[in-house]
Protein backbone atom coordinates (compact mmCIF):
# COMPACT_ATOMS: atom_id res chain seq x y z
CA UNK A 1 0.00 0.00 0.00
CA UNK A 2 1.18 3.36 -1.06
CA UNK A 3 -0.11 6.10 1.39
CA UNK A 4 1.08 9.08 -1.67
CA UNK A 5 -0.20 6.93 -4.95
CA UNK A 6 -3.17 9.54 -6.25
CA UNK A 7 -0.91 11.83 -7.20
CA UNK A 8 0.61 9.17 -9.97
CA UNK A 9 -0.73 7.59 -12.89
CA UNK A 10 1.92 4.74 -13.53
CA UNK A 11 3.18 2.26 -11.35
CA UNK A 12 6.96 2.91 -9.72
CA UNK A 13 9.43 1.12 -11.03
CA UNK A 14 10.20 -2.00 -8.89
CA UNK A 15 13.88 -1.40 -7.97
CA UNK A 16 12.79 2.51 -7.49
CA UNK A 17 10.31 1.07 -4.82
CA UNK A 18 13.08 -1.66 -3.30
CA UNK A 19 15.69 1.38 -3.37
CA UNK A 20 12.96 3.50 -1.62
CA UNK A 21 11.13 1.27 0.86
CA UNK A 22 12.83 1.61 4.66
CA UNK A 23 10.62 -1.11 6.28
CA UNK A 24 13.13 -3.77 6.07
CA UNK A 25 14.88 -1.23 8.71
CA UNK A 26 12.53 0.27 10.45
CA UNK A 27 9.95 -2.38 11.33
CA UNK A 28 12.06 -2.71 14.19
CA UNK A 29 9.84 0.41 15.48
CA UNK A 30 6.59 -1.22 15.27
CA UNK A 31 5.83 -0.82 18.74
CA UNK A 32 6.70 3.04 18.96
CA UNK A 33 4.64 3.45 15.78
CA UNK A 34 1.68 2.06 17.15
CA UNK A 35 2.24 3.63 20.55
CA UNK A 36 2.21 7.37 18.58
CA UNK A 37 -0.73 6.27 16.66
CA UNK A 38 -2.72 5.53 19.48
CA UNK A 39 -1.94 8.80 21.76
CA UNK A 40 -3.09 10.82 18.47
CA UNK A 41 -6.14 9.11 17.97
CA UNK A 42 -6.71 9.96 21.78
CA UNK A 43 -6.41 13.32 20.52
CA UNK A 44 -8.59 13.46 17.47
CA UNK A 45 -11.48 12.39 19.46
CA UNK A 46 -10.92 15.12 22.69
CA UNK A 47 -10.89 17.69 19.82
CA UNK A 48 -13.74 16.48 18.38
CA UNK A 49 -11.93 15.87 15.07
CA UNK A 50 -13.28 12.01 15.02
CA UNK A 51 -15.83 10.18 16.65
CA UNK A 52 -15.41 8.13 20.14
CA UNK A 53 -16.52 5.34 18.39
CA UNK A 54 -13.96 5.52 15.92
CA UNK A 55 -11.39 6.27 17.98
CA UNK A 56 -12.06 3.36 20.38
CA UNK A 57 -12.21 1.09 16.94
CA UNK A 58 -9.06 2.61 15.53
CA UNK A 59 -7.16 1.73 19.37
CA UNK A 60 -8.37 -1.66 19.60
CA UNK A 61 -7.52 -2.55 15.94
CA UNK A 62 -3.89 -1.20 16.49
CA UNK A 63 -3.56 -3.11 20.09
CA UNK A 64 -4.55 -6.35 18.12
CA UNK A 65 -2.14 -5.71 15.85
CA UNK A 66 0.58 -5.09 18.30
CA UNK A 67 -0.31 -8.34 20.02
CA UNK A 68 -0.39 -10.40 16.61
CA UNK A 69 2.98 -9.14 15.78
CA UNK A 70 4.49 -9.35 19.35
CA UNK A 71 2.98 -13.14 19.39
CA UNK A 72 4.00 -14.28 15.94
CA UNK A 73 1.06 -14.34 14.31
CA UNK A 74 1.14 -11.42 12.50
CA UNK A 75 4.52 -10.87 10.03
CA UNK A 76 5.30 -7.65 8.83
CA UNK A 77 5.15 -7.60 5.30
CA UNK A 78 7.84 -6.40 3.62
CA UNK A 79 5.72 -5.23 0.46
CA UNK A 80 5.31 -2.36 1.90
CA UNK A 81 7.04 0.81 1.96
CA UNK A 82 7.57 1.42 5.43
CA UNK A 83 5.71 0.13 8.82
CA UNK A 84 3.77 3.35 8.80
CA UNK A 85 2.01 2.26 6.13
CA UNK A 86 1.67 -1.33 6.38
CA UNK A 87 0.32 -0.87 9.89
CA UNK A 88 -2.27 1.68 8.26
CA UNK A 89 -3.42 -1.27 5.79
CA UNK A 90 -3.27 -3.77 8.31
CA UNK A 91 -5.78 -1.72 10.59
CA UNK A 92 -7.95 -0.39 7.51
CA UNK A 93 -7.82 -4.76 6.18
CA UNK A 94 -9.51 -5.39 10.00
CA UNK A 95 -11.75 -2.02 11.19
CA UNK A 96 -13.16 -0.87 7.44
CA UNK A 97 -13.46 2.99 7.15
CA UNK A 98 -12.41 3.99 10.32
CA UNK A 99 -8.74 2.89 9.30
CA UNK A 100 -8.58 5.96 7.11
CA UNK A 101 -8.93 8.20 9.73
CA UNK A 102 -6.18 7.33 11.52
CA UNK A 103 -3.64 9.71 9.54
CA UNK A 104 -5.76 12.87 10.15
CA UNK A 105 -4.09 15.59 10.80
CA UNK A 106 -0.45 14.05 10.58
CA UNK A 107 2.34 13.57 7.96
CA UNK A 108 4.61 10.44 7.77
CA UNK A 109 7.12 13.54 8.40
CA UNK A 110 6.06 14.46 11.63
CA UNK A 111 5.33 10.57 12.23
CA UNK A 112 8.25 9.11 11.36
CA UNK A 113 10.20 12.21 13.76
CA UNK A 114 7.68 10.68 16.42
CA UNK A 115 8.79 7.23 15.73
CA UNK A 116 12.07 7.56 16.21
CA UNK A 117 12.17 9.90 18.75
CA UNK A 118 10.28 7.61 20.88
CA UNK A 119 12.55 4.54 19.80
CA UNK A 120 15.67 6.49 20.72
CA UNK A 121 14.53 7.68 24.24
CA UNK A 122 13.53 4.07 25.08
CA UNK A 123 17.50 2.71 24.01
CA UNK A 124 19.09 5.54 25.70
CA UNK A 125 17.02 4.32 28.82
CA UNK A 126 18.95 0.35 28.15
CA UNK A 127 22.12 1.86 27.46
CA UNK A 128 22.03 3.82 30.69
CA UNK A 129 21.16 0.74 31.94
CA UNK A 130 23.71 -1.50 31.03
CA UNK A 131 26.07 1.51 31.82
CA UNK A 132 24.58 1.47 35.24
CA UNK A 133 25.26 -2.17 35.50
CA UNK A 134 28.67 -1.93 34.52
CA UNK A 135 29.74 1.03 36.88
CA UNK A 136 28.42 -1.20 40.08
CA UNK A 137 30.86 -3.69 38.68
CA UNK A 138 33.60 -1.40 38.64
CA UNK A 139 32.52 -0.24 42.12
CA UNK A 140 32.37 -3.84 43.67
CA UNK A 141 35.99 -4.07 42.67
CA UNK A 142 37.25 -1.14 43.90
CA UNK A 143 35.37 -1.82 47.07
CA UNK A 144 37.49 -4.81 47.13
CA UNK A 145 40.78 -3.21 46.49
CA UNK A 146 41.29 -0.34 48.15
CA UNK A 147 45.30 -1.97 49.27
CA UNK A 148 45.83 -3.96 46.33
CA UNK A 149 48.85 -2.21 44.91
CA UNK A 150 49.97 -1.89 41.47
CA UNK A 151 52.11 -0.04 39.09
CA UNK A 152 50.40 3.36 37.87
CA UNK A 153 51.73 4.65 34.19
CA UNK A 154 52.89 7.10 32.19
CA UNK A 155 53.73 6.55 28.83
CA UNK A 156 53.23 2.96 29.39
CA UNK A 157 55.83 2.76 31.60
CA UNK A 158 55.60 2.36 35.60
CA UNK A 159 55.30 5.55 37.44
CA UNK A 160 54.36 5.79 41.02
CA UNK A 161 52.42 3.06 42.98
CA UNK A 162 48.61 3.10 42.94
CA UNK A 163 46.10 0.47 44.10
CA UNK A 164 43.54 -1.14 41.45
CA UNK A 165 40.80 0.71 43.10
CA UNK A 166 42.30 3.50 42.71
CA UNK A 167 42.87 2.38 38.71
CA UNK A 168 39.20 1.15 38.18
CA UNK A 169 38.01 4.29 39.89
CA UNK A 170 39.11 6.00 36.53
CA UNK A 171 36.89 3.94 35.20
CA UNK A 172 34.23 4.91 36.75
CA UNK A 173 34.58 8.68 36.67
CA UNK A 174 34.50 8.27 32.82
CA UNK A 175 31.35 6.15 32.94
CA UNK A 176 29.42 8.43 35.13
CA UNK A 177 30.41 10.86 32.44
CA UNK A 178 29.00 9.00 30.27
CA UNK A 179 25.42 8.48 32.17
CA UNK A 180 25.43 12.11 32.15
CA UNK A 181 25.35 12.67 28.54
CA UNK A 182 22.95 10.11 28.35
CA UNK A 183 20.37 12.04 30.45
CA UNK A 184 21.37 15.57 28.56
CA UNK A 185 20.28 13.92 25.37
CA UNK A 186 17.16 12.04 26.68
CA UNK A 187 15.86 15.43 28.29
CA UNK A 188 17.28 17.58 25.22
CA UNK A 189 15.10 15.17 22.81
CA UNK A 190 12.07 14.52 24.86
CA UNK A 191 9.80 17.44 23.42
CA UNK A 192 7.09 15.67 20.82
CA UNK A 193 7.28 16.76 17.09
CA UNK A 194 3.73 15.08 16.30
CA UNK A 195 1.40 17.59 15.21
CA UNK A 196 3.75 19.59 12.83
CA UNK A 197 2.64 17.90 9.41
CA UNK A 198 4.83 17.71 7.03
CA UNK A 199 6.52 21.05 7.49
CA UNK A 200 3.90 23.62 8.23
CA UNK A 201 1.82 22.32 10.89
CA UNK A 202 -1.98 21.58 10.25
CA UNK A 203 -5.57 23.35 9.84
CA UNK A 204 -7.08 20.66 12.05
CA UNK A 205 -7.33 21.85 15.72
CA UNK A 206 -4.91 19.57 17.34
CA UNK A 207 -3.90 19.88 21.27
CA UNK A 208 -0.15 19.36 20.73
CA UNK A 209 0.04 19.58 24.27
CA UNK A 210 -2.08 16.76 25.29
CA UNK A 211 -0.42 14.77 22.93
CA UNK A 212 3.09 15.12 23.86
CA UNK A 213 1.59 14.38 27.72
CA UNK A 214 0.30 11.40 26.79
CA UNK A 215 3.51 9.95 25.16
CA UNK A 216 5.62 11.09 28.17
CA UNK A 217 7.26 14.33 26.40
CA UNK A 218 8.03 17.33 28.35
CA UNK A 219 6.26 19.55 25.82
CA UNK A 220 5.50 19.63 22.22
CA UNK A 221 8.40 21.05 19.92
CA UNK A 222 7.96 24.83 19.20
CA UNK A 223 8.97 25.14 15.43
CA UNK A 224 7.39 22.49 12.53
CA UNK A 225 10.29 23.13 10.27
CA UNK A 226 13.04 22.11 12.97
CA UNK A 227 10.13 19.30 14.47
CA UNK A 228 10.64 17.11 11.25
CA UNK A 229 14.15 17.78 9.83
CA UNK A 230 15.73 17.48 13.49
CA UNK A 231 18.12 14.93 13.98
CA UNK A 232 20.53 16.54 16.15
CA UNK A 233 19.29 14.22 19.24
CA UNK A 234 21.03 11.20 17.14
CA UNK A 235 24.09 12.97 16.45
CA UNK A 236 24.48 13.86 19.89
CA UNK A 237 23.73 10.02 21.00
CA UNK A 238 26.31 8.49 18.40
CA UNK A 239 28.78 10.94 19.30
CA UNK A 240 28.43 9.97 23.16
CA UNK A 241 27.99 6.51 22.10
CA UNK A 242 31.70 7.16 19.94
CA UNK A 243 32.81 8.47 23.39
CA UNK A 244 31.50 5.22 25.62
CA UNK A 245 33.13 3.14 22.73
CA UNK A 246 36.21 4.99 23.47
CA UNK A 247 36.61 4.51 27.14
CA UNK A 248 35.48 0.78 26.53
CA UNK A 249 38.35 0.39 24.16
CA UNK A 250 40.74 2.16 26.68
CA UNK A 251 39.84 -0.30 29.51
CA UNK A 252 40.03 -3.46 26.77
CA UNK A 253 43.64 -2.25 25.48
CA UNK A 254 44.62 -2.46 29.23
CA UNK A 255 43.37 -5.81 29.63
CA UNK A 256 44.49 -7.34 26.90
CA UNK A 257 48.03 -5.73 27.92
CA UNK A 258 47.14 -7.12 31.68
CA UNK A 259 45.95 -10.14 30.07
CA UNK A 260 49.91 -10.69 28.39
CA UNK A 261 52.38 -13.45 29.63
CA UNK A 262 54.53 -10.35 30.33
CA UNK A 263 52.06 -8.77 32.60
CA UNK A 264 50.29 -11.64 34.28
CA UNK A 265 47.88 -8.68 36.23
CA UNK A 266 44.79 -10.65 35.29
CA UNK A 267 43.23 -13.82 33.93
CA UNK A 268 40.17 -13.82 31.91
CA UNK A 269 37.61 -16.25 32.71
CA UNK A 270 37.36 -18.87 30.10
CA UNK A 271 33.73 -17.89 29.00
CA UNK A 272 35.16 -14.82 27.61
CA UNK A 273 38.24 -16.07 26.10
CA UNK A 274 38.87 -18.07 22.96
CA UNK A 275 42.00 -20.76 22.09
CA UNK A 276 43.83 -20.99 18.84
CA UNK A 277 42.97 -23.76 15.90
CA UNK A 278 46.78 -24.35 16.15
CA UNK A 279 48.78 -23.34 19.32
CA UNK A 280 46.63 -25.16 22.20
CA UNK A 281 48.76 -23.28 25.12
CA UNK A 282 46.29 -20.15 23.54
CA UNK A 283 44.20 -18.09 25.68
CA UNK A 284 43.22 -15.13 24.29
CA UNK A 285 41.23 -11.92 24.84
CA UNK A 286 38.68 -11.77 21.94
CA UNK A 287 35.93 -10.25 23.86
CA UNK A 288 38.25 -7.38 24.42
CA UNK A 289 39.73 -7.18 21.07
CA UNK A 290 36.13 -6.96 19.61
CA UNK A 291 35.24 -4.09 21.68
CA UNK A 292 38.39 -2.40 20.83
CA UNK A 293 37.63 -2.93 17.12
CA UNK A 294 33.89 -2.05 16.66
CA UNK A 295 34.96 1.28 18.27
CA UNK A 296 35.88 2.25 14.60
CA UNK A 297 32.14 0.63 13.67
CA UNK A 298 30.57 3.34 15.82
CA UNK A 299 32.89 6.24 14.87
CA UNK A 300 32.08 5.61 11.78
CA UNK A 301 27.40 5.88 12.52
CA UNK A 302 28.66 9.52 13.71
CA UNK A 303 30.88 10.11 10.89
CA UNK A 304 28.24 8.88 8.39
CA UNK A 305 25.40 10.43 9.83
CA UNK A 306 26.92 13.85 10.60
CA UNK A 307 27.80 13.82 6.61
CA UNK A 308 24.30 13.09 5.24
CA UNK A 309 23.05 15.54 7.38
CA UNK A 310 25.45 18.46 6.58
CA UNK A 311 23.84 19.71 3.33
CA UNK A 312 20.25 19.07 3.37
CA UNK A 313 18.19 21.90 3.24
CA UNK A 314 14.90 22.63 5.27
CA UNK A 315 12.93 20.83 6.19
CA UNK A 316 12.65 17.31 5.58
CA UNK A 317 14.76 15.44 2.84
CA UNK A 318 14.73 11.19 1.91
CA UNK A 319 18.28 11.30 2.55
CA UNK A 320 17.30 11.87 5.66
CA UNK A 321 16.00 7.83 5.88
CA UNK A 322 19.66 7.11 6.66
CA UNK A 323 19.57 7.78 9.96
CA UNK A 324 17.82 4.90 10.66
CA UNK A 325 20.28 1.91 9.78
CA UNK A 326 23.53 3.80 11.44
CA UNK A 327 21.93 4.37 14.90
CA UNK A 328 20.28 1.13 15.10
CA UNK A 329 23.68 -0.21 14.06
CA UNK A 330 25.63 2.03 16.14
CA UNK A 331 23.11 1.16 19.42
CA UNK A 332 23.22 -2.72 19.05
CA UNK A 333 27.03 -2.65 18.82
CA UNK A 334 27.44 -0.54 21.91
CA UNK A 335 24.81 -2.14 24.30
CA UNK A 336 26.09 -5.67 23.43
CA UNK A 337 29.92 -4.34 23.64
CA UNK A 338 28.97 -2.52 27.62
CA UNK A 339 27.42 -5.75 28.62
CA UNK A 340 29.62 -8.39 27.65
CA UNK A 341 32.49 -6.10 28.81
CA UNK A 342 30.90 -6.00 32.62
CA UNK A 343 30.36 -9.89 32.12
CA UNK A 344 33.89 -10.04 31.70
CA UNK A 345 35.04 -8.24 34.38
CA UNK A 346 32.65 -9.67 36.96
CA UNK A 347 34.25 -12.88 36.43
CA UNK A 348 38.10 -11.35 35.75
CA UNK A 349 41.03 -12.34 38.31
CA UNK A 350 43.01 -10.48 39.02
CA UNK A 351 46.85 -11.54 40.46
CA UNK A 352 47.45 -9.06 43.65
CA UNK A 353 50.93 -10.04 44.65
CA UNK A 354 52.02 -9.80 40.88
CA UNK A 355 50.76 -6.68 40.74
CA UNK A 356 51.94 -5.31 44.18
CA UNK A 357 55.86 -7.03 42.83
CA UNK A 358 55.34 -5.52 39.79
CA UNK A 359 55.06 -2.07 41.53
CA UNK A 360 58.12 -2.83 43.20
CA UNK A 361 60.69 -3.86 40.71
CA UNK A 362 59.73 -0.86 38.24
CA UNK A 363 61.18 2.13 40.39
CA UNK A 364 57.61 3.53 41.42
CA UNK A 365 58.85 4.61 44.74
CA UNK A 366 61.70 6.85 43.11
CA UNK A 367 59.38 9.94 43.66
CA UNK A 368 58.81 9.27 47.10
CA UNK A 369 62.94 8.54 47.62
CA UNK A 370 63.25 12.02 46.57
CA UNK A 371 60.82 13.48 48.86
CA UNK A 372 62.06 11.60 51.68
CA UNK A 373 65.47 13.60 50.62
CA UNK A 374 63.31 16.93 50.14
CA UNK A 375 61.84 16.23 53.64
CA UNK A 376 65.30 15.50 55.10
CA UNK A 377 66.87 19.67 54.04
CA UNK A 378 67.83 18.73 50.27
CA UNK A 379 66.78 20.63 47.59
CA UNK A 380 63.93 19.32 45.27
CA UNK A 381 66.96 19.07 41.77
CA UNK A 382 69.96 17.73 44.11
CA UNK A 383 67.17 15.32 45.16
CA UNK A 384 66.03 14.34 41.78
CA UNK A 385 69.56 13.70 40.76
CA UNK A 386 70.52 12.03 43.85
CA UNK A 387 67.75 9.53 43.22
CA UNK A 388 68.68 9.14 39.85
CA UNK A 389 71.98 7.61 40.65
CA UNK A 390 70.09 5.50 43.26
CA UNK A 391 68.01 4.34 39.88
CA UNK A 392 71.32 3.48 37.87
CA UNK A 393 73.23 1.57 40.60
CA UNK A 394 69.63 -0.74 40.81
CA UNK A 395 69.63 -1.37 37.48
CA UNK A 396 72.86 -1.77 36.70
CA UNK A 397 73.01 -4.32 40.03
CA UNK A 398 69.32 -5.83 38.73
CA UNK A 399 67.70 -4.85 42.14
CA UNK A 400 64.86 -2.13 43.74
CA UNK A 401 65.34 0.37 45.67
CA UNK A 402 63.43 -1.79 48.34
CA UNK A 403 66.91 -4.39 48.42
CA UNK A 404 69.52 -1.54 48.80
CA UNK A 405 71.81 -1.77 51.99
CA UNK A 406 71.84 1.09 53.84
CA UNK A 407 75.55 1.20 53.33
CA UNK A 408 74.98 1.56 49.42
CA UNK A 409 72.33 4.42 49.78
CA UNK A 410 74.88 5.98 52.26
CA UNK A 411 77.75 5.38 49.65
CA UNK A 412 75.45 7.88 47.18
CA UNK A 413 73.99 10.26 49.75
CA UNK A 414 74.40 10.54 53.44
CA UNK A 415 71.47 12.17 54.53
CA UNK A 416 70.23 8.70 54.59
CA UNK A 417 68.99 6.67 57.32
CA UNK A 418 66.99 3.51 58.55
CA UNK A 419 63.50 5.15 58.23
CA UNK A 420 64.06 5.23 54.16
CA UNK A 421 62.88 1.62 53.69
CA UNK A 422 59.26 2.62 55.27
CA UNK A 423 59.22 6.05 53.42
CA UNK A 424 60.01 3.87 50.18
CA UNK A 425 57.56 0.68 50.76
CA UNK A 426 54.30 0.60 47.96
CA UNK A 427 51.87 0.86 50.99
CA UNK A 428 53.49 4.03 52.62
CA UNK A 429 53.90 5.52 49.25
CA UNK A 430 50.36 4.95 48.49
CA UNK A 431 48.65 5.66 52.00
CA UNK A 432 50.43 8.81 52.33
CA UNK A 433 48.73 10.67 49.14
CA UNK A 434 45.27 11.12 51.11
CA UNK A 435 44.10 14.24 49.05
CA UNK A 436 40.78 13.83 47.67
CA UNK A 437 40.58 11.78 43.80
CA UNK A 438 44.66 10.30 45.71
CA UNK A 439 45.31 6.32 45.58
CA UNK A 440 45.28 6.58 49.41
CA UNK A 441 42.92 4.56 51.27
CA UNK A 442 41.50 6.99 53.48
CA UNK A 443 41.14 9.03 50.30
CA UNK A 444 39.29 6.21 47.71
CA UNK A 445 37.07 5.58 51.09
CA UNK A 446 35.64 8.62 50.61
CA UNK A 447 35.48 8.94 46.67
CA UNK A 448 33.66 4.97 47.43
CA UNK A 449 31.11 6.57 49.33
CA UNK A 450 30.45 9.25 47.26
CA UNK A 451 30.16 7.55 43.96
CA UNK A 452 28.25 4.99 45.61
CA UNK A 453 25.81 7.65 46.63
CA UNK A 454 25.90 8.84 43.28
CA UNK A 455 24.81 5.67 41.68
CA UNK A 456 21.66 5.73 44.39
CA UNK A 457 20.90 9.46 43.43
CA UNK A 458 21.23 8.69 39.71
CA UNK A 459 19.06 5.96 39.26
CA UNK A 460 18.35 4.57 35.32
CA UNK A 461 16.53 7.08 32.94
CA UNK A 462 13.30 6.77 32.21
CA UNK A 463 12.54 4.08 35.07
Amino acid sequence: MKLWGGRFTKETDQLVNDFNASISFDKRFYKQDIKGSIAHVTMLAKQNIITNEDKDAIISGLNSILNDIDNGTLVIDEDNEDIHSFVEATLTERIGEPGKKLHTGRSRNDQVALDMKLYTRDEITEIDNCLNCLMKSIMTIMENNTETYMPGFTHLQKAQPITLAHHMGAYFEMFKRDRQRMSDIYNRLNYCPLGSGALAGTTYPLDREYTARLLGFAGPTLNSMDSVADRDYLIELLSALSTVMMHLSRFSEEIILWNSNEYKFVEIDDAYSTGSSIMPQKKNPDIAELVRGKTGRVYGALMSLLTTMKGIPLAYNKDMQEDKELSFDAIDTAKGCITLFAGMIDTIKFNNAVMENSSKHGFTNATDAADYLVNHGVAFRDAHGIVGQLVLFCIDKGIALDDMTLDEYKAISPVFEEDIYDAISIKTCVDKRVTIGAPGKEAMDKVIAINKKWLNENPVIGK
